[in-house]
């Protein structure tokens, strides 16, 4: 019997290459955790009729001699990346019927390379939350704890990896929404550098955050996924020729203790003061650090967020695709559509970005966010001058309740304290399991790198998987 909870992208393709298992079979083991453990989880919204197919060309291009690491290999994919001939509906009702037309660019590459898709996998609605609690489709539930939430806006593909319902899986990030639901659910989430991974194919939250990211178990996984995920596309003006950085290292941890200093539960604290002991263990030097501009990258973040949301969102009208509700009139069909297909959190924020763009507004806030992002793309650039990496904690606080934090929206985006400096700024930064509670939940820590120092970022990940 194959041990899923500790299987590995690299143990299952020597496994299917030396023919003591094939991609059919391991397929067909997670489609039965899938039809077991899914109605209680939520974790998918769809599994696709076609996994083992997909599975059979699998096994033909390994025998070919044609395979690549990523070949055969089972992967759950966020509702919000579209896969040709397949339903997306970014968690939302107003696309609940949408099935689309083209392969995103990354899913074009994991075709290539021969991967199995699974399913679409349960997001906050637009990727606009941090629990998946505002997906219209249902909560998804954290598998350490089924009270408790699986962070957002990615829980879906979290609980898919965490609960061996896929070998791995693709989220996005926009505002640490890979980072969290890895730090909740304990695994490895990577945030890459933006622009190192395509944006075509995933369907806008916020154009100038949003990143296609992985969900591992391990440093490796995720760094397999990355590896066959990134690179230029010309369908996407942001995308780069990547020439993925590794630099000498100094062994030069920073950490900006200021940013912390409350707000913090101590159980987060006591474990990431013990993490920054076996790093000094290591033969690393601690430096603190100081990010003044940084504290303010979420407060910058739900201004520009917004911003971007009521704009891209603006295509949902009921006339072009998804859903749509009659009306007397041209507008009064708007109204009706979007009032029926958008739930709160997204209303919430059209509003909000609505406002900031506004005539007498727009320099007083939009503006403002954007001088003040520069500052902290400055910030960090200079910080690397003096350290390697900047380390905090992932989340301020382990998975907390299902409902606990829905009547307060401010406290919900507090959860992003953390992960708002690496996606304001564009710079890469990966999530570490890092021990757990006395409840058993899963407590995590994070390492931002500069710009495209991704591979620095694996190689840090993997010493801390040694000696954590």
């Amino acid at each position: 019997m194959i041990d899923l909870k500790n299987l590995t992208i690299e143990k299952a393709g020597e496994m299917i290459r030396k023919g003591e298992i094939t991609s059919v079979e391991l397929t067909s083991l997670y489609l039965k955790n899938i039809e077991e453990k899914n109605k209680e989880l939520n974790a998918y919204l769809e599994v696709f009729d076609d996994c083992i197919e997909q599975a059979q060309k699998a096994d033909e291009m390994i025998k070919s001699g044609k395979g690549t690491k990523m070949t055969g290999i089972p992967i759950a994919v966020k509702d919000n990346i579209l896969i040709k001939g397949k339903k997306c509906s970014a968690g939302s009702k107003i696309l609940e019927n949408y099935t689309a037309s083209y392969d995103a660019y990354v899913i074009r590459k994991l075709k290539e390379a021969g991967a199995v898709f699974l399913g679409r996998t349960n997001m906050d609605e637009f990727a606009m939350g941090s629990s998946t609690q505002t997906s219209a489709y249902g909560v998804t539930r954290n598998t350490h704890d089924l009270d408790r939430v699986p962070g957002g806006s990615s829980g879906g593909s979290a609980v898919a990896v965490a609960s061996d319902l896929a070998l791995v899986a693709l989220g996005t990030e926009t505002c640490g929404s890979v980072r969290q639901p890895a730090s909740f659910c304990g695994l490895v989430g990577l945030k890459p550098t933006y622009g190192a991974v395509s944006r075509n194919g995933t369907i806008a939250m916020g154009n100038s955050l949003d990143q296609i990211a992985p969900f591992g178990k391990t440093v490796r996984d995720a760094e397999i996924v990355f590896d066959t995920i990134r690179g230029k596309d010309e369908m996407d003006a942001t995308s780069v020729d990547l020439k993925i950085e590794k630099k000498e290292l100094k062994k030069i941890i920073g950490i900006p203790w200021h940013l912390f200093e409350e707000g913090v539960d101590e159980i987060v604290i006591n474990n990431f003061k013990e993490s920054v002991e076996k790093f000094k263990k290591a033969g690393y030097e601690i430096k603190d650090i100081k990010l003044p501009y940084s504290k303010y990258s979420l407060a910058v973040y739900y201004i520009i967020m917004p911003a971007e949301v009521s704009t891209n969102l603006s295509r949902f009208d009921g006339v072009r695709y998804g859903l749509r509700k009659e009306g007397e009139t041209v507008a009064d069909s708007y109204k009706k559509t979007r009032s029926a297909g958008f739930g709160a959190e997204a209303r919430r924020r059209i509003i909000l970005g609505t406002y900031v763009l506004s005539h007498g507004y727009y320099d007083a806030y939009y503006n403002k966010a954007w001088r003040v992002r520069h500052a902290i793309e400055q910030e960090f650039e200079n910080i690397f001058k003096e350290v390697d990496f900047v380390l905090t904690p992932t989340t301020p606080t382990p998975a907390f309740k299902i409902g606990e934090k829905m009547d307060d929206p401010v406290a919900m985006y507090l959860c992003d304290i953390f992960s708002a400096p690496a996606n304001i700024s564009g710079i890469t930064a990966i999530a570490l399991p890092s021990g757990e509670t006395p409840l058993k939940l899963p407590l995590s820590i994070q390492f931002m790198a500069p710009r495209f120092h991704e591979k620095d970022l694996f190689e840090l990940g993997k010493q801390f998987e040694e000696i954590r």
